[in-house]
């Protein structure tokens, strides 16, 4: 009987840290310099490059020599 209780109690605080983890996780539309959406493209948030073109949340970062800049600056 320990087990399946054991069992559900690692699942439940799987699925909450996961959940929190996408939670905090920004958008283009919430971050407020190109800096900060270059971290978060470099952290996986792939959707902050659809295009594919080099350049996360282009509402915010608007050309490519400005990322590339912040990527070696961050060590991205």
């Amino acid at each position: 009987m320990k087990r399946p209780t054991i069992l559900i109690c690692i699942l439940t605080a799987l699925a909450a840290s996961t959940t929190y983890a996408q939670s905090s996780r920004k958008s283009c539309k919430q971050v407020d310099s190109c800096e900060e959406a270059v971290e978060i493209w470099c952290e996986g948030y792939r959707r902050a490059d659809a295009d594919k073109d080099g350049i996360p949340c282009e509402n915010i970062c608007h050309t490519r020599e400005q990322v590339e800049e912040i990527r070696s600056r961050i060590g991205c």
